[in-house]
């Protein structure tokens, strides 16, 4: 089972995000704070769990967490800024909106700048150490899921209600045929090679 805290008395907020790896879409991120010493043995990577998992533990987290928030940067910004730092201002934007001001932030991955005051600690695979961490990836994976599924319906010539708008086939193929969209990341390899012949 994942760890529930960091250090023994702190309030601490997982983070995490989706969507860095898209061709379309936006980044987002999630954050959530669990009362001290939340148990759930269910609970994982986001990636290592079926799409029935992850719905059923988003209710699950929604429920039993203290704190959560969602929030989105469009790729719009992802081509101003990059997509690392548009995934960073996701998850300061995710944090800003939380409705309990935590004291620790767990953040996955390596790459952080920090958010006003607080501390955080930088914990690669954290969303497979940690359950706040974890029960982030779930909620932002979901939320990207289900917005990739309906952008689908507007924009039915790439698959996105399968690759949720990374890069495969029908992905390209589409894009080659119907070519971009106003969701697309410009800044981003769009055209595999040998569609540019």
């Amino acid at each position: 089972m994942l760890l529930s805290q960091f250090t023994p008395d702190r309030v601490e907020a997982g983070l995490d995000e989706v969507g860095r790896g898209c061709l379309a879409g936006p980044v987002v991120a999630a954050a959530v704070i669990f009362p001290k010493n939340y148990q759930n043995e269910t609970l994982r990577d986001s990636k290592k769990l079926g799409k029935k998992q992850r719905q059923y533990l988003k209710q699950i987290i929604e429920n039993e967490a203290l704190a959560y928030s969602i929030s989105e940067v469009g790729n719009e910004v992802i081509d101003q800024v990059n997509v690392l730092q548009a995934s960073i201002l996701a998850m300061h934007k995710a944090v800003g909106e939380l409705k309990i001001q935590p004291e620790l932030l767990l953040v996955d991955g390596k790459f952080f700048y920090p958010y006003q005051n607080l501390d955080h600690e930088c914990i690669i695979k954290g969303d497979d150490k940690f359950l706040s961490i974890a029960a982030a990836s779930v909620l932002a994976k979901t939320y990207r899921d289900e917005l990739m599924t309906e952008y689908a319906k507007r924009f039915p010539h790439y698959a996105w209600e399968q690759n949720v708008g990374y890069p495969t086939k029908k992905h390209y193929e589409g894009i080659k045929e119907y070519g971009i969209t106003c969701l697309h990341r410009r800044s981003f390899k769009l055209f595999r090679n040998e569609d540019l012949f």
